[in-house]
């Protein structure tokens, strides 16, 4: 009785296609992925042991060594409400295209009126841009102080975009800033009933032998 041999089950697997794919998703997230541009400032803030990470949906201000103070926000669909107002109402004349700019971009640090001239430049090169800081002035409120008119319709368009989530306001300063300077940037907060926000700072070890440095010591030996 003669027997007959099952053909065997192939398990070569086509590393060609393989590769294809992998080569074919690569080019895809370079082609999609947006980079955004550097900020145009950077500052050196202050240590503190303090752990709060930066929490999402918040509006940051930014001042320099020299005093000068930036925008962002990193709500990118309340930002584009955001830009959107603020060229109808200030009468900005911004295109489509220079309205995406300042969605996908970095910190704005200069008055309105630079605007337009500010995000007319390719995104990539805007960090050369001669920044001024945002114009305030803690005499008025929100309708001559640009700065407050930045953040009071920021929070507007974050709360429109979701009303259960409330914008966060964080302070980012160089540690070389004058202080009067910053004061500036909270009084003009707290004139505009704005109590709550955040001050970033570096992390920082706890002290040795402080009660901040055993927790943490114990905390680490349960893990």
């Amino acid at each position: 009785m003669s027997t007959h041999k099952l053909p065997r089950k192939s398990t070569h697997i086509d590393m060609t296609a393989m590769c294809d794919v992998a080569f074919l998703l690569l080019t895809f997230f370079m082609l999609a992925t947006k980079f955004k541009p550097d900020e145009p400032v950077v500052v050196k803030t202050p240590s503190s042991t303090a752990e709060v990470i930066l929490p999402d949906n918040s509006i940051l201000l930014t001042v320099d060594k020299d005093g000068k103070v930036f925008f962002d926000y990193d709500n990118k669909k309340a930002k584009r409400m955001l830009i959107e107002k603020v060229n109808e109402e200030k009468k900005l004349q911004l295109n489509e295209e220079e309205m995406v700019s300042f969605v996908n971009g970095a910190s704005f640090g200069s008055s309105f009126s630079q605007m337009k001239q500010y995000l007319d430049i390719p995104p990539m090169e805007q960090k050369s841009f001669a920044f001024t800081g945002i114009p305030i002035d803690t005499s008025y409120f929100a309708a001559t102080n640009e700065l407050a008119y930045w953040v009071q319709s920021a929070r507007r368009a974050g709360q429109d975009q979701n009303p259960l989530k409330i914008p966060i306001i964080c302070i980012k300063c160089d540690a070389s800033t004058a202080y009067p300077k910053v004061k500036d940037v909270i009084k003009t907060l707290t004139k505009n009933d704005i109590t709550s926000f955040n001050l970033l700072t570096s992390l920082e070890a706890a002290p040795f032998g402080t009660e901040l440095y055993n927790s943490q010591q114990a905390a680490a030996k349960t893990h």
